[in-house]
């Protein structure tokens, strides 16, 4: 694939939101193979190189709008990339449990369980790399 702007945009700004080594790490095994890499490709162009760069939200805001959304659609593996994002751009552990206990009147005690198990872990291995 030819690097476009927003390829080289998409790629620089996905390190930063995950940290490098994480995104490092995802290259070597999420996209390591012709069909995956095909789909890391295309969101690290579309997603990552347009959507985030759009103007009118800064990307902790969007890191949280994320964090929302996994939960509510039960995304659980995505929610846990979108936690590590949004501690990375300075949410703290407090604020982002708060963030999804408020969702317990809004979409229901089994996603929210679902959701703090998954921050407790990417929480302690976020503590562990440090």
């Amino acid at each position: 694939m030819v690097e476009s702007e927003n390829y080289k945009k998409g790629t620089a700004i996905r390190s930063k939101l995950m940290g490098p080594a994480y995104a490092d790490k995802m290259n070597q095994s999420v996209y390591d193979d012709p069909i995956m890499k095909k789909f890391g490709d295309y969101a690290r162009e579309a997603v990552f190189g347009m959507l985030w760069h759009r103007p009118g939200l800064d990307l902790k805001t969007k890191t949280l709008i994320c964090v929302i959304s996994d939960t509510a659609q039960a995304r659980w593996p995505e929610l846990a990339i979108h936690l590590r994002m949004a501690r990375n751009q300075g949410w703290t552990e407090d604020e982002l449990s708060e963030a999804l206990m408020h969702l317990c009147g809004y979409i229901g005690l089994p996603s929210v369980r679902e959701a703090l198990l998954t921050a407790k872990e990417v929480f302690h291995e976020m503590r562990k790399e440090k």
